[in-house]
């Protein structure tokens, strides 16, 4: 079996390498593609073919591609949580040093300068007075949202010396186990925000995180506090940040969604989006991404889905597995296991996950599988899309 790969933007050539080119043919251009591979391309407006199985995103945010329209059709769409998460960090810490330093304005004051060295040195001593700032130890950092980045962000930062709080009340067990023991937890974004001298977000854009950051929020911040976005630029509501600043409530603002409306403020520091703009991340993004669409098409396998559950049955070489991804409605397995049933097929194993309005199943059987069966499942009320492995 070989597969077509769809390329959207450049992909790194260590991730591609591991998709062997003995079974997999990529391009940029390419009929009939089995699956797409996209780094920051929109793909709101594409044509998507009807071939396409699986879109996998060599980075963390899925907002460039049309998510909920893929589900319908049943189809996966990967990320590559955590792989950029060393960069993103890097990042934000100097954000911290930027904000409470006030680097940027100091290092735009003294290039603006003119005379010799003489008037130079006079100005500097008479300017910095301007840009006094603080240092981080026992400050306090609170960190909205405790994934792969914020996990980093916080432990980081508490070896800083920094005190650090943090919210997130969906983190994974996994996270928890790698989130530093010093790091407390605070009660609630209100409580956050009203004992913390910094705040950083690390939460995904939907439509419960669209604007967290807000006018009433920034309120609760001390004075003078910093403020860092290295998410996405919706979380925070702007015109709230640009009244903090002006009214000197708010210190600093450190993001990395640079706008119309803020980027030219004295107390913003925008930054082109460069959390994961390093050749490391590009690499462990593409890689990850990569193994994991492989693992998807070859062996049906889900990880790292921003829609489907996740779904690992392991192979055996002497069964034949069915992939279906359908609604997530009652007696769909029992259907299922019925049309088997009508062709003498026997189950070896089977797994069956769910996640909201979406369900995935993994059935191994003994012996081939007909035609007749792939189109009977598919005339089930509800199923999305079927393969045969």
């Amino acid at each position: 079996m070989s597969f077509k790969i769809l390329t959207l933007n450049n992909i790194s050539v260590r991730g591609l390498d591991r998709l062997p080119r003995d079974r997999y043919e990529i391009a940029s251009e390419i009929g009939h593609p089995d699956a797409v591979l996209v780094r920051s391309a929109d793909m709101h407006q594409m044509d998507i073919p009807a071939s396409v199985k699986a879109v996998g995103r060599a980075g963390a945010g899925t907002n460039n591609i049309p998510v909920a329209k893929l589900s319908k059709r049943g189809v996966p769409v990967f990320n590559a949580p955590g792989a950029n998460a060393n960069a993103v960090k890097e990042l934000v810490v100097a954000g911290l040093f930027l904000g409470a330093r006030n680097v940027c304005q100091a290092w735009d004051y003294v290039r603006r300068l003119e005379g010799g060295d003489e008037e130079l040195e006079r100005a500097v001593e008479q300017g910095k007075k301007k840009y006094v700032g603080y240092e981080l130890p026992g400050r306090t950092l609170g960190v909205i949202g405790l994934g792969a980045i914020g996990v980093e962000v916080a432990n980081a930062a508490h070896l800083l010396g920094m005190r650090v709080l943090g919210f997130d009340p969906q983190i994974t067990v996994r996270r928890a186990w790698q989130l530093s023991s010093g790091v407390e937890q605070a009660l609630s974004l209100d409580d956050l925000f009203s004992r913390s001298d910094m705040v950083t977000v690390h939460v995904p854009l939907t439509d419960g995180t669209r604007e967290l950051v807000n006018g009433a929020r920034l309120r609760l911040l001390k004075e003078k506090g910093v403020l860092l976005n290295f998410a996405r630029a919706g979380i925070v509501d702007q015109t709230a940040v640009l009244e903090a600043l002006n009214d000197g409530r708010l210190g600093a603002y450190i993001c990395d969604f640079p706008t119309a409306q803020i980027k030219d403020h004295p107390k913003v520091v925008a930054l082109p989006h460069l959390g994961a703009s390093t050749g490391e991340a590009e690499e462990n993004c593409a890689v990850l991404v990569a193994e994991t669409l492989r693992d998807f098409l070859e062996n049906g396998n889900i990880r790292n889905s921003v829609n489907f559950p996740e779904a690992v049955l392991p192979r055996s070489s002497a069964a034949t597995r069915i992939a279906i991804a359908n609604e997530n409605v009652p007696n769909m397995v029992g259907q299922i296991s019925a049309a088997l049933a009508a062709e003498n097929l026997n189950i070896a194993d089977l797994l069956n996950k769910s996640r909201g309005e979406l369900a995935y199943t993994l059935i191994d059987v003994d012996g081939a599988v007909p035609p007749s069966v792939t189109d009977a499942v598919s005339r089930i009320n509800g199923v999305l899309a079927v393969r045969v492995l």
